[in-house]
């Protein structure tokens, strides 16, 4: 199974170096392969190094493509961490 959400990274400080960890670390709990879609650049998103290297700024849409048995849960968990500003105020 393959399922696509597009998100916009709604954090200050985009996708720096703790968010980015964080998405790794929730991404990293499921079966499912994590891909990450940025302006052409795609990114496992179980990969820090990986992730950083899209610099996804404030505003920036990514789209989150997840294969495999456990897709529905991995898209509404970091859909949700991205949505919640990967735990940051602002």
């Amino acid at each position: 199974m393959e399922i696509t959400e597009k998100v916009t990274i709604v954090n200050r400080l985009g996708f720096h170096l703790r968010a980015a960890a964080q998405f790794v670390k929730t991404s990293s709990k499921y079966k499912c392969r994590v891909l990450v879609r940025h302006q052409y650049k795609d990114a496992n998103g179980k990969s820090l190094l990986n992730l950083l290297a899209l610099a996804a700024s404030y505003g920036s849409e990514l789209e989150l493509i997840f294969e495999g048995e456990d897709a529905s849960a991995a898209r509404d968990s970091l859909k949700r961490l991205v949505l919640n500003k990967f735990g940051e105020r602002d």
